[in-house]
């Protein structure tokens, strides 16, 4: 077997043109997308990256590794006790690639993930690893002579797996200038279109709103100059829009070169693809810009595209999946075992023929910049909100994507009856990943609680020495910028983490 997995980081599938986007960014990915799968509904369970690579890895929930956050304890695995951590820890036993090596396949990944957010477990059951030094601040030019320099000396194998990480659609937008802009002259996507929804998204509260998509401010960088600090008319707009594409162009160019040498080789037929990513980007959706900082349709549903030899072309899927089910899928394709640790269902049989169950339901998570858990099912997406992260979310929204597919109207107060079903499918999810937690973790704690516990997720933390001078400092910044109401609602929300002089 040869697999190769590209992992695109940040990459949204809508703006794709094999999911139906207008313009023309992926050319090479739409072309191996006529020769395989696209999977239209799959979801990263955990976001966003950390949480997300560490449930593609090990084939579980987040829920169940621990890894929801990007710090504090919510961004290390769980201890395991015995048996599970006998000579070597789970991830080493059971990671997708340990399974795959023991399946007698060459593994290697070029990446600096583990590096980046000190996650080492992620190198997990991995033959090679190749870091390419920038810690997620590589663009694909310096990704690429690593790449083409691994298929140089590997391509006579028969069996490998490489995972191939690119980062350019992830903030800042780093594509070198001189590369220009291919979408100069092609319209926004419509609803991005409205001057009208850029006035009512600059009055919003919250880190990486239009106002200050630096998180909590609107610096731009001299270095990074197709990335805006604020959008605040159409001109600005479409800096942001026209640098998130030309970054997926950019990407995929590359690969085009990737395809080429596999061709050149005589393997391209006989290679597995697979193009995905850790999650996708909020460009406006929850009045969120340039960031992947909640549990909703945009953050967490992720571009599953799989080139399969001897497998269906040109196949599109509605069913439900996670990325974590490729884990089993691919075990089911090559004669591997599935481990019960794992949380992944196979879709192996949609590969082959076109079609194939999927999920009832799946449950999408995220603590690193808000505390949410949501649930999708049907044509309806109901969140549940347990930190804000400064944002303001009501405790439930609902929303009709198949209607709404920018979350632009919540419907939860016209809808109770759907947001019963909504919270009851949460709650059976919940309940059945406390059971199997019993057996297969080192504690029986729902790590979102964890991170709440500790002050909030780690991108709005309320710890006292660099959290609340923060905010406090982002408050101001509310209040300079016409927004003193939701300043003065953010300060009665958090009065309990705030000085007393603050409390006001």
């Amino acid at each position: 077997m040869r697999i190769l997995y590209i992992d695109i980081d940040s990459l949204r599938p809508d703006h794709l043109g094999c999911y139906g986007y207008h313009r023309n960014t992926s050319p090479t990915i739409d072309a191996i997308a006529e020769e395989g799968l696209v999977c239209e509904r799959c979801y990263a369970p955990d976001a966003p990256c950390l949480p997300s690579r560490t449930a593609f890895y090990s084939g579980r929930f987040g829920i169940q590794t621990g890894v929801v956050g990007h710090g504090g304890i919510a961004a290390q695995p769980k201890p395991q006790t015995m048996p599970l951590r006998g000579f070597k820890d789970v991830f080493s036993q059971d990671g997708l690639a340990a399974r795959l090596k023991g399946l007698g396949c060459h593994t290697a990944m070029i990446s600096p993930f583990g590096n980046r957010h000190s996650a080492h477990w992620f190198y997990a059951g991995f033959n090679e690893i190749h870091d390419t030094g920038g810690g997620g601040s590589e663009s694909a030019e310096e990704v690429q002579p690593v790449v083409d320099k691994w298929l140089q000396d590997n391509l006579g194998r028969d069996d490998w797996y490489l995972h191939v990480n690119y980062w350019d659609p992830h903030t800042p937008l780093r594509v070198p200038e001189e590369y220009g802009n291919p979408f100069a002259d092609e319209p926004l996507p419509a609803w991005l279109d409205d001057e009208e929804l850029i006035r009512r998204h600059n009055r919003i509260t919250g880190p990486h709103t239009s106002m200050e998509i630096g998180m909590y401010h609107d610096a731009e960088n001299p270095r990074y100059p197709r990335q805006p600090g604020k959008v605040t008319d159409l001109v600005s707009m479409r800096h942001m829009v026209d640098g998130y594409d030309t970054a997926i162009r950019y990407v995929d160019d590359h690969i085009a070169r990737i395809v080429e040498t596999l061709k050149r080789a005589g393997v391209y037929d006989e290679t597995m693809i697979v193009i995905s990513a850790d999650h996708g980007e909020n460009l406006g959706e929850l009045g969120i810009y340039q960031e992947h900082g909640t549990a909703d349709e945009i953050t967490c549903r992720i571009p599953m595209i799989i080139k399969c030899p001897g497998g269906a072309q040109g196949a599109r899927d509605r069913e439900f999946h996670y990325n974590l089910d490729l884990a089993p899928t691919l075990m089911n394709l090559y004669g591997g075992e599935c481990p019960g640790i794992w949380d992944g269902l196979s879709f192996a049989d949609t590969i082959r023929s076109g079609s194939g169950a999927g999920r009832e339901d799946v449950v999408i998570s995220q603590c690193c910049h808000v505390c949410q858990r949501s649930v999708r099912w049907s044509n309806w997406l109901y969140l549940r909100t347990y930190h804000d992260g400064f944002r303001l979310f009501p405790q439930e929204m609902l929303f009709d994507l198949d209607a709404d597919p920018h979350e632009e109207r919540d419907i939860a107060s016209d809808r109770p009856d759907l947001c019963s079903e909504g919270a009851w499918r949460l709650a059976r999810w919940h309940d059945a990943q406390m059971q199997k937690m019993v057996h297969y973790a080192g504690d029986s704690v729902d790590p979102l609680w964890t991170v709440i516990r500790e002050g909030g997720p780690f991108h709005a933390n309320l710890h006292p020495k660099g959290g609340v001078p923060r905010f406090l400092g982002y408050l101001k910044r509310l209040e300079e910028t016409g927004r003193k109401e939701g300043a003065a609602a953010l300060r009665r929300k958090f009065a309990l983490f705030l000085p007393e002089a603050e409390r006001r």
